[in-house]
């Protein structure tokens, strides 16, 4: 892939290669044949449409002890991206030295500002919490307006029992509705349970996602611009949403293909992760002698880019 910039003179033009990083896959063992039969036909293709790289390409890993001696080799993995749960990715990134895509938590809250529509907040609540409870991009929290609290608060609660949802109150919505209260609003239960709580405004919705968060998918819903705005640009997470479901933040519907993985770090891939995710760049630049010496002689004719162009 070449990229020439268009303030950049002809000779500098930088092609930019991508790679990606060597590949060990292993599936769960209740797919053990099928991730067999996989392997053998990626192997087939390999060796008949590359033979210059070869069927080695890609191992099949079998069993937890050749993760364990996978994870020591950061001298030749570039990458490890665990798929599975809290345990199993808390596991290997404290394990290994090699850089790990992933997310340990799926901690989700929406937002249900003060100027919410009443249809919206009811439909993405309950499709964020019960559509794939055990998502990692499910809702395990929703925050309220405290204005709301007789209102639409109480709505979303019926709502939300009726979709066969068990709430688990913080201190000020356990207080008001007679709920029981949650041990913690930092959990994640993946199933069909869910955290309610009534926030003073936006700054103390914001504050509490930041508190008790993953960094996943967080969502507002509000037909004010403005607060919409502020929320997309404060929330510190890799997917943030106005008006629709946490269950969008996911590679295929993001439209990235298939999805490989999802990441809340804060470099690099972010979010629901494609095959483009794991590309990286090199940088080529062909000269005929040039050297820099200082910049003595040279006129670089880079061109202020618009901010809002770029995001």
């Amino acid at each position: 892939m070449v990229f020439p910039p268009a303030w950049l003179p002809p000779e500098f033009w930088i092609p930019i290669s991508t790679t990606l990083p060597n590949a060990a896959p292993q599936g769960g063992k209740e797919a053990a044949h099928s991730n067999a039969i996989l392997h053998r036909l990626i192997s087939e293709v390999l060796d008949a449409r590359a033979p210059s790289v070869g069927s080695g390409l890609v191992s099949l890993v079998t069993s937890r002890d050749d993760i364990d001696a996978l994870l020591k080799l950061d001298d030749v993995i570039d990458l490890v991206i665990p798929r599975g749960g809290n345990a199993l990715v808390s596991h290997i990134q404290r394990s290994t030295r090699i850089p790990v895509l992933g997310h340990a938590d799926g901690i989700c809250h929406v937002y249900v500002d003060a100027e919410a529509d009443p249809a919206k907040a009811l439909a993405i609540a309950v499709d964020s919490k019960a559509d794939y409870p055990a998502a990692c991009n499910a809702a395990e929290t929703i925050l309220v307006h405290a204005s709301l609290a007789d209102g639409l608060a109480r709505e979303l609660l019926e709502a939300l029992k009726g979709a066969g949802v068990a709430v688990h109150a913080g201190p000020r919505a356990a207080e008001r509705y007679g709920l029981e209260r949650a041990a913690s609003l930092r959990h994640e239960y993946s199933s069909l349970d869910v955290g309610f709580e009534l926030v003073d405004d936006l700054a103390a919705a914001i504050d509490h996602i930041h508190a008790h968060g993953s960094s996943h998918t967080e969502v507002v819903v509000t037909e004010n611009q403005a607060t919409a705005d502020t929320f997309l640009q404060l929330v510190d997470a890799a997917c943030v949403h106005h008006n629709a479901s946490s269950r969008f933040s996911d590679g295929f519907r993001y439209g990235l293909g298939a999805e490989v993985g999802i990441s809340t770090g804060r470099i690099h891939a972010r979010g629901p992760v494609g095959v483009e995710g794991l590309l990286t760049t090199k940088f080529v630049l062909r000269g005929t002698g040039q050297v820099v010496n200082k910049d003595q002689g040279v006129k670089y004719t880079h061109v202020a880019r618009d901010p809002q162009k770029l995001a």
